[in-house]
């Protein structure tokens, strides 16, 4: 049989590691001092290192028990964490994982998680990264949701669900003195263009132009919004881009946006898998993405 880790000796470790005391951990567990000597005494053997070192009458961690601290933590941590998610415990703070495609937009993330920002109950963590990684996590649960632009393709015993939490109208954003232009097929034929790669603006782009029967000024292709925003700033031309990238630049007046309607909008979407435990604070923060009015 496999020596397994006894956890519960791993417990009593941590408590004397935080006390650094051996006589006030006996007494915070109400334990014998020496059981509970007997039980660190057990964990080094197993463990094969020596935990702690005596230093002017107080435990001190050694370099391999501070290891081993770390570890414990991690290990008492996620049991907490898993009380939580089956609802046994009230104190316990869920991390809520959520993942979004490397290519979304940072304001929009940052409007979706405004309402966990200073929150008491729950502590977050996002990952950004490519879809399908994404999404593959998302079938182990790994992570709680996914942040998309586009919904994800049902492929046998994988099944997404879809919420649309948002959609943002796609316009162009510039210098005001670039966006004089009398219609929007001379301003599109004439100023320089930075144009996502992402597909549904891609898509809508070129239906636009070819409706308008002209040659667009693309000077960048660019697969980042986050870079379709420094090239913006930074006066390489103009942004075919959802308002919401732009919004700061916007907002402060650096940037404005054209009155022209192009009738392009991009999707946002929270992706989930099924769960008999979703995540408490996932249906609540889905629900207020709903009544916001705008991004």
């Amino acid at each position: 049989m496999i020596n397994r880790l006894n956890y519960h000796h791993l417990r009593y470790f941590r408590e004397v590691a935080i006390e650094g005391h051996l006589g006030q951990a006996a007494a915070r567990l109400n334990v014998a001092q020496s059981a509970l000597s007997v039980q660190i005494r057990q964990l080094e053997d197993r463990l094969g290192v020596a935990l702690f070192e005596r230093i002017a009458r107080k435990l001190v961690l050694t370099e391999e028990g501070r290891i081993v601290l770390d570890h414990a933590d991690q290990i008492f941590k996620a049991g907490d964490e898993l009380l939580a998610t089956l609802q046994l415990s009230s104190t316990a703070k869920p991390v809520l994982r959520i993942g979004a495609i490397s290519t979304l937009s940072r304001n929009f993330q940052l409007q979706f998680l405004r309402p966990l920002l200073g929150s008491d109950d729950y502590t977050f963590s996002l990952t950004s990264g490519q879809g399908q990684a994404l999404f593959d996590e998302l079938e182990t649960l790994s992570l709680d949701v996914v942040l998309s632009t586009h919904i994800p393709e049902n492929k046998g015993d994988k099944s997404y669900a879809a919420q649309l939490i948002a959609q943002q109208p796609v316009r162009v954003h510039g210098s005001s003195e670039r966006l004089k232009h009398p219609t929007l097929a001379h301003l599109l034929a004439h100023e320089p263009l930075i144009v996502p790669t992402e597909s549904v603006i891609r898509t809508g782009f070129e239906n636009l132009v070819t409706r308008l029967g002209i040659q667009p000024n693309v000077v960048a292709h660019v697969d980042d919004m986050a870079m379709v925003r420094l090239l913006a700033r930074e006066g390489v031309g103009l942004a075919i881009a959802p308002t919401v990238v732009l919004a700061d630049e916007i907002q402060s007046g650096l940037l404005t946006t054209a009155p022209f309607d192009l009738g392009i909008f991009e999707p946002f979407y929270a992706i989930t898998v099924p769960r008999r435990f979703p995540h408490p604070a996932l249906m609540q923060l889905l629900t207020d993405q709903l009544s916001e009015d705008q991004l």
